[in-house]
């Protein structure tokens, strides 16, 4: 029982790390600059979705934790 239990939980820890994407550290300047950019416009397309969303709604709660300027 006790196997079972330790394999099961084995079993979910490492599915939780393969669900999430491996991405490399940047080698040289010009990649650093396009991560930074990149990560630039992700979040500014997360704001510009928040501004749009009802501010009491689930989903915004869920999704915008940020907006309005209350930083974590």
């Amino acid at each position: 029982m006790i196997r079972l239990a330790t394999l099961a939980l084995a079993t979910l820890t490492l599915g939780a790390c393969a669900a999430q994407p491996y991405e490399p550290l940047p080698v040289s300047a010009y990649q650093w600059q396009q991560r930074q950019e990149r990560i630039e416009r992700e979040e500014a397309e997360r704001l510009r979705r928040c501004e749009a969303m009802d501010k009491q709604s689930e989903r915004y709660a869920r999704e915008c934790p940020r907006a309005g300027g209350a930083q974590q």
